[in-house]
């Protein structure tokens, strides 16, 4: 156990914990919900600092990030635990772990020791990722500032439930983000997710604003957030209010391996190319399809000419790109290269 940051001790050994937009207030001995915070003799304590359950060097597309070091490796980490119980969850197996179990398994790894590793598989960014980044604060801050020491990036990928203290923290060794935007309205967060819509808006907005490279993904399950309205919205916000540049990622749902929506049905390509075509005519530049047959719907075009800037197949990705303007008619890309 370490002893946890971003809390606030009250009476009758009660302690409020502020690292997300829950704000469980904790009793003696209880957990927050995220299962992986308790409260013991009024002070809160971190249960899987250094209890690393999943770890590996991943394409930086994999995350998914498209236009952030294209083409390089990420050395990706998590433990057990998340703030969410998303019924769609592809990773619940450790992320949902801590609300049915009370141990939490992962290898004592230090933050050193991912850092080093990182660098031995020749990976140019670490990726807080597979679970929330947000749940394991302390451990993840640890490494972002080594990392940082080091020359190598910080990337989180994450549901986008943080505090407002816990982005602070993290913005002077954060690089890039994926957030994941699954609904627009506070109905279907409140009832898959047991959060709300717009604490997720707002930090969007400020991760913008702090220059924080973004990247969206909306997970499209049928019957639920698949709908043209929706899509229409959530291509409408990023536009208007993070710029056309930011890139929108719309991935299929597979059931088979979701935590609880097994009887639900696959997404469809064609919602994929609806999606896609919804983003691109509402005026966003890049816009992509995830875990579809269709390889070219994750190629990236020139937003001017049509051109093909960047191939992705199977994560092995081709530029064809020079300084960050198309070949063709030298327009401006987006890239963090």
């Amino acid at each position: 156990m370490k002893q946890a940051i971003l809390y606030d001790k009250l009476p009758k050994n009660r302690a409020v914990c502020n690292v997300c937009e829950h704000h469980c207030n904790i009793s003696e001995n209880q957990r927050g919900i995220c299962g992986t915070r308790q409260n013991i003799k009024g002070d809160l304590y971190s249960l899987v600092y250094g209890n690393i359950i999943a770890k590996h060097a991943d394409p930086i597309e994999k995350k998914p990030l498209f236009h952030f070091l294209p083409g390089s490796s990420t050395y990706s980490y998590a433990t057990v635990g998340c703030n969410f119980h998303c019924d769609n969850c592809h990773n619940w197996q450790i992320s949902q772990y801590t609300k049915e179990n009370n141990d939490h398994p992962g290898n004592k790894i230090s933050p050193e020791e991912i850092v080093v590793s990182a660098i031995k598989n020749n990976c140019t960014s670490i990726s807080a990722t597979y679970t929330e980044p947000t749940i394991f604060l302390e451990y993840a801050l640890s490494v972002m500032k080594l990392a940082k020491k080091k020359g190598l990036k910080n990337i989180w990928v994450s549901n986008g439930y943080m505090s407002q203290k816990t982005i602070k923290l993290i913005i002077p060794y954060l690089d890039a983000i994926n957030i994941d935007l699954k609904f627009f309205d506070d109905e279907n967060y409140k009832k898959n997710c047991g959060a709300h819509l717009l604490p997720i808006l707002n930090n969007l907005i400020t991760f913008k604003k702090k220059n924080i490279w973004l990247e969206i993904t909306t997970l499209a399950i049928p019957g639920l957030s698949d709908t043209k309205k929706m899509f229409t919205k959530i291509a409408h916000f990023i536009k208007n209010e993070l710029g056309s540049e930011t890139p929108w990622h719309i991935s299929g749902f597979s059931p088979e391996i979701s935590y609880k929506l097994q009887d639900y049905l696959p997404t469809s390509l064609t919602t994929i190319q609806n999606a896609v075509n919804i983003g691109l005519t509402s005026g966003l530049k890049y816009v992509y399809g995830g875990n579809t047959i269709d390889a070219k719907i994750e190629n990236t075009y020139c937003p001017n000419c049509h051109q093909l800037v960047v191939s992705r197949k199977n994560y092995e990705t081709k530029i064809f790109f020079k300084n960050n303007q198309c070949f063709k008619c030298k327009n401006k890309l987006d890239f963090i290269l």
